[in-house]
């Protein structure tokens, strides 16, 4: 008998802490600076990665004490479900809120976090880090909808 995995079987409400941190792929895109028009709501994302993003394993450099440091970093929670849709699409958090499979290229799936990477998921390689950026100029880094997908 095969046992489906959590993700499959259970709603992100029902997951322990734990599952729902290895839903994670580290891609790095939520650490990205957006842009929201305020008349369309549409979000825009930029090629500006908050300060604690390490752009080449695209992992937060302290991610337990991340929120003290960077005061509105977005820290995805059970009450943001709704507010998902500014998430990549393949984001693992958006697709299972919206009922739909991880990519072949999740690391729950591939058993790597390397895979994130290869497929071209990652902002590895690309990315600025708000470090070495004026954050007025965000508008001059908005990169097409397709990046983020």
């Amino acid at each position: 008998m095969t046992t489906q995995p959590f993700w499959e079987t259970k709603a992100l409400s029902e997951m322990t802490i734990e599952e729902w941190e290895s839903l994670c792929d580290r891609c790095g895109r939520c650490c990205l600076h957006k842009l929201e028009d305020e008349d369309t709501d549409e979000v825009y994302y930029t090629s500006v990665a908050c300060r604690l993003l390490d752009t080449d394993s695209c992992q937060c450099q302290d991610y337990p004490n991340r929120k003290q440091i960077i005061p509105d970093c977005t820290v995805l929670t059970l009450e943001d479900i709704k507010n998902f849709h500014w998430l990549p699409e393949s984001c693992a958090y958006r697709r299972i809120s919206e009922k739909k499979p991880l990519s072949d290229w999740h690391p729950l799936i591939s058993g790597t976090f390397e895979s994130v990477h290869t497929a071209g998921i990652s902002v590895k390689g690309w990315v600025h880090s708000e470090s070495d950026v004026n954050v007025d100029d965000l508008e001059d880094f908005i990169i097409p909808h397709v990046m983020v997908r």
